[in-house]
This record gives structure tokens, sequence and C-alpha cells, in this order.
């Protein structure tokens, strides 16, 4: 498979379910350049401190979510109503079936692209990390036609679902300037930014996002 190729098959479903079927066993394999450990700072400046215990009870969303462990570290700080969508039902039911004891995360199949199985204005959280960077393939400079029209719906999807006060943390190792005209092409989000990394590695992206005034109207 030519790298073009393969970089459009990550946006198949079919794809997914056949590398999440090849994991092995209960340990994670799909965790997307960053574990929690490495993002917990981002957390803590963006989630933690600004949303405090109340938060805590509030609707996480994580966008299509893999075998991350991500929710479950939330979990035990003490993040108790969080929803995974995947549109792998490989990783769905497997991640259940892991998961049997832990309710307060819930998994749905289903496509960030189109989330009718979620309300809108329902989500008070939306967390990505790597889902839209998946969708992206092709000249950056000018993008292919399927790639702006996955990243359109997919962010469409993402403002309805999310509360007017909602945020979306958004973490990716692609350029910012190549990035944000593709999550913010008609100024629907302001958009704050900060460089990631600890100084031992490339560097990395997290983007914290809330609603436009005239887009949450």
């Amino acid at each position: 498979m030519s790298s073009s190729k393969e970089a459009q098959a990550l946006t198949r479903s079919e794809f997914w379910d056949d590398r999440y079927a090849k994991a092995d066993g209960d340990k994670p394999t799909h965790e997307w350049f960053r574990a929690f450990d490495a993002l917990e700072p981002f957390f803590e400046k963006h989630l933690f401190s600004v949303r405090g215990a109340e938060g805590k009870g509030q609707r996480v969303l994580h966008l299509g979510s893999g075998d991350s462990t991500v929710p479950y570290d939330l979990l035990e700080r003490g993040y108790t109503n969080q929803l995974c969508i995947d549109f792998s039902t490989v990783v769905v039911d497997c991640m259940k079936s892991q998961h049997t004891d832990k309710p307060q995360v819930e998994w749905k199949v289903g496509d960030v692209r189109d989330m009718t199985g979620i309300d809108t204005k329902s989500v008070d959280i939306a967390f990505d990390k790597g889902t839209l960077d998946a969708m992206i393939y092709g000249s950056p400079w000018s993008p292919p036609e399927e790639v702006l029209e996955n990243s359109g719906r997919y962010i469409n999807e993402v403002l309805r679902v999310l509360k007017d006060d909602g945020v979306f943390l958004y973490i990716t190792y692609r350029q910012p300037h190549f990035i944000k005209p593709i999550l913010n092409r008609a100024n629907e989000w302001d958009l704050g930014m900060e460089v990631m990394g600890d100084g031992d590695s490339f560097e990395y992206f997290g983007f914290v996002l809330k609603k436009h005034i005239s887009a949450a109207n």
C-alpha cells in the first residue's frame, strides 16, 4: 500500500477493525503518540484547575477513543461521566469487555463525522488525541477534497454536541499553520494553543477551543 493510500485508509473503520483485532491481549497498543502521563499538565491547566470538583460530574466525550487509557486515567481522578465513541466495533467491544466494572466510562460505536446518537449541546468537554489527524493526508498546503469534507463534517458535529460554555481539547503533532485553517475555517472557535513536549522528543501541540459567540448563538 502506498503512503497516500495508507493515509486514506485511516479514515475507514475496516482498517481500524483489522488493526485492533491484532492487539496484544489487554495491553493497549494504539496510544496515539502521547499517554496520559505526558498530557497530565495540559489537563491540569485546562480541565482540572479550570472546572474544579464540579467538573468531575460533567459530560466528557472522547472522540475516536480507540483503546487509549486516557478515559480510565481520568476516571481515577474522579471523572465519572464519560462517553467514548469509535467507529471500530472491534475496539468498542474489546474495551467494553475489559472494563465491565467501570460503567462510568460508556462505550458506543459511532462515527465522529455523524454523531446522531449524541444530543445537541449535551457535552461539556470534548477530547481528541489523533482522531482529526487521522483524517488528514496529502498536501498540507492544498488538502484533498475528501480531507476537507471529512474534517468539516467532524468539526461541525463537535460544535453541535458541545455546550455553549463547553471546551474542545485537541492534541496534535501537525504543524499549527496547517491545522488551524482546518480547525477554524469559518471562525467558529476562540482558539488557544500551546507547544508541548519535554525537550527530549519532537514538539506537539495542545489546542483549547471554545465556541465563538457567533457560533454558539
